[in-house]
This record gives C-alpha cells, structure tokens and sequence, in this order.
C-alpha cells in the first residue's frame, strides 16, 4: 500500500508539473503571438521593434552565415568560465562561514543586501587589476553571481539532518571528506538551485560588461547594432540570448527535478 501511495503521489506531482509546463508555454505563447501582432498591424513601428518572426528569421540567417560565430563563442566561453568560477569559490566560501558561526553572524547582513550594490561601477578597479580583455569580463560576471551560490551553500549546510553529521564524527571523517562525501550530497538540491542561479547571473554579468567593456562578444554585437541602427541584427542577437537562456534554463530545471526524484526514493 505504502508503494502505490508513493507512486500515486509521484503521478500526481508528475500531472502537476504538466500543467504547469503547458501554462508556461501558453503564456509565452500568448506573449509572442500579442508582440507579433502588434508590429504587423503598425501598433509597434518597425523603427522601435521588428516582428518575433522577423527576429527568428535574421536570427537563423546569422547563424547559417557565420557573421557573428567569433562573438558568440566568446560571449559562451565568458560565462561558461564565470559560472564555474562562482559555482566554486561560492561553494567554498559558504562551507568556510557555515563552519565559523561568528563569521557568518558579521557577513549574513552584508550577504543579505549585497545586490543593493551596483556591481558595474567596480569595472574601472578590474580594468586596472586585470587589463583589457575577458578577464575584467569575468570578474564582475563572479562578483555578481557568487554570493548566490554561497547563500545556497549555507541553506543547504543549515538543512543536512543531524544524523548525517553524527555519522560523519562516528567515521572520524576529516573536515574536506565531511565536507565531499557527507555534506555535498545531502545539500545537492539546495545547491542545484544556486547553479541555476549562478547561470542566469552569469549571462546578465557578461552580456551586459560587454556593452561597456570589450570589442567583441554579443553584448559589444548588439550594442554596435544599436549605435549603426541595424535593427535586423540587434534583435537578432537579442533573441538568440533569450532563447539561450530559456534552453539552458529548461535543461537545468528537468536536472534539477530528475535530481529531486532521486533524492525523494
């Protein structure tokens, strides 16, 4: 009896998830559809926005060219190289604080109303500590991401059962082998949810100090469209990073579910 409850309980959370991914869909669907019919009846002039079909198609066309390959992989390589960066000084940090309780009794009102800070203004510091490249790129992208993950850090530490840190003394575990075999796996969920936070924060860090920052990448791309008035190419590039981020945002939420069933057996 307890299986077929577990399993009616799973088919019901499944049936939930279906709704809710169909009214996802609907709504963007709605979105779109309201955006398009507004630029093809005039509502919205082609000077101020072109049509989402507009967009996909010169989007598509781009690719097929080549005309923006190089700024594309540096803009992916940036983030992929921020992600990791903040995923893991932000993971090392939080077990550094949540192992000293009066350390993070001093940084948790600093933690809490850190992105009251804008993070941009420290461009001209990184431009001078690490020159003119990727580098400055990357550093305010981890500036801006990885405070998230170590909050993630210390709400999934706070959240291990007792049991488990018990069993970790039991075995005389040393703090790093507590730390990967004891206290990674039982925060897994909670840090899952800051990676994904962590991705998005990457992707605003480095498209955004790219417009400001660099030569090259989308955001220098799209900000050069704008300035030469070559909308088909900015909103192009434009829906080529929501669509991006609307891939990597959906492979990272069925991981994250797939994760959750897991943990739940």
């Amino acid at each position: 009896m307890a299986d077929g409850a577990a399993a009616s309980g799973a088919g019901r959370q499944a049936g939930g998830h279906g709704i809710e991914s169909l009214l996802r869909i609907l709504v963007v669907v709605v979105l779109i559809g309201a955006i398009e019919l507004l630029c093809r009846t005039g509502v919205i002039t082609a000077t101020t926005m072109i049509a989402p079909s507009a967009m996909a198609r010169h989007a598509w066309e781009i690719l097929q060219n080549g005309k923006f390959d190089k700024d594309i992989a540096i803009s992916l390589g940036n983030i992929g190289a921020a992600t990791l960066l903040a995923v893991v000084l932000g993971f090392i940090v939080g077990l550094a604080v949540h192992a000293l309780p009066t350390l993070r009794t001093a940084l948790e009102p600093l933690l809490a109303s850190y992105y009251a800070v804008p993070t941009f203004i420290f461009y001209p510091v990184f431009i001078v500590l690490f020159g003119v490249g990727a580098a400055p790129i990357i550093a305010i992208a981890v500036l801006l991401a990885v405070v998230t993950m170590i909050t993630a850090t210390l709400n999934g530490l706070d959240r291990i059962p007792a049991s488990l840190r018990k069993t970790a003394l039991v075995l005389r575990l040393t703090p790093w082998q507590s730390a990967v075999r004891v206290k990674l796996p039982a925060a897994l969920p909670y840090l899952f949810t800051g990676v994904k936070l962590v991705v998005a924060y990457a992707f605003i860090g480095v498209i955004a100090s790219e417009f400001i920052l660099s030569g090259s990448g989308v955001g220098y791309a799209i900000g050069y469209a704008y300035n030469n008035f070559e909308n088909d190419d900015m909103y192009a590039l434009m829906f080529l990073v929501l669509v991006t981020v609307t891939v990597v945002n959906i492979l990272l939420n069925a991981l994250d579910r797939r994760l959750q069933a897991k943990l739940r057996r």
